[in-house]
């Protein structure tokens, strides 16, 4: 039986960042518009959280049933090492979309009740990342979906939810952190791309070999920093973001100096704290240049 340490190692805290900054961001935007609102915003959090562990305890029971983490180089997977049965990591799966779907209802009582699609179409994009008949994940469209509903809906929609409004500034401010969030996705695809290979997982990592990888990896940080100059150029105080650079070069430094096993889980450490830090010092200068 696994242990509560077990279980929060299973939650994989450090895929956190990727549900709290894009509500940072979000709720940058609208205090950027003048329309930061505390109440909704917290809610949207609730929402993101119990989403993202809501897809670690899914991916873990969907991989583990498929075998696909039974020779795993990164942090233990619960199904997969037999610390739990896959019916208590399916049933914690469950449990967390029932608190991101309640916290969702009420979001979408206060708001508009065209959230409630939205929320549908997002947690059948989380179980079916690699759960289903057809997991999209080993398909090589996690990286897109990820952009899309982590970095996208989460930004604006946390903005949404606030403003009432679907402003073009939220979109560009989705740009920067959405990739950042997809460049976790790929140092993780990366670390795992021999065992991936084997098990017939084809993520995009797989099918763009170990040094396409490391290259896209390097893209993604250079074409985020690019975007908040852009929007700086605008928005002056959004410039306050590049301080967070500094912090993207352990990661890439491991990624292109080509970091392969262990070395790859300190770099998904370190590109989830840049992806936080850009979180929170994105939404301050949004919020002062309100």
């Amino acid at each position: 039986m696994a242990t509560p340490a077990q279980w929060l190692a299973g939650a994989r805290p450090r895929t956190l960042p990727a549900a709290l900054a894009p509500v940072l961001v979000g709720t940058g935007a609208a205090a950027a518009l003048d329309g930061f609102r505390p109440s909704t915003a917290l809610l949207a959090l609730v929402v993101a959280l119990a989403l993202q562990v809501a897809v670690n305890y899914a991916n873990d029971y969907s991989d583990g049933t498929r075998g696909t983490d039974a020779d795993r180089v990164g942090p233990m997977r619960l199904v997969g090492s037999g610390a739990a049965s896959p019916r208590a990591v399916l049933v914690a799966a469950v449990l967390a979309f029932a608190v991101a779907a309640v916290a969702g209802l009420v979001l979408a009582a206060l708001t508009s009740w065209w959230l409630v699609a939205v929320g549908a179409v997002c947690i059948l994009a989380a179980w079916t990342y690699t759960g289903g008949p057809i997991p999209y994940g080993y398909r090589a469209l996690g990286e897109v979906f990820v952009f899309v509903f982590f970095g996208l809906v989460a930004v604006v929609g946390t903005t949404y939810v606030q403003t009432g409004t679907l402003p073009g500034l939220a979109y560009a401010v989705a740009v920067p952190i959405g990739l950042l969030i997809v460049a976790i996705l790929v140092v993780n695809n990366l670390r795992d791309i021999d065992g991936d290979a084997l098990v017939g997982k084809r993520t995009l990592a797989v099918l763009l070999g170990e040094r396409g990888t490391r290259w896209a990896f390097a893209g993604l940080f250079l074409v985020a920093l690019l975007v908040v100059v852009a929007v700086g150029v605008v928005r002056p105080w959004v410039l306050v973001t590049l301080l967070a650079v500094p912090l993207g070069v352990p990661p890439l430094r491991t990624v292109l100096g080509g970091g392969r096993g262990p070395a790859l889980i300190a770099a998904l450490g370190g590109t989830g704290r840049l992806t936080l830090v850009t979180g929170v010092l994105l939404a301050a200068g949004l919020a002062l240049s309100g």
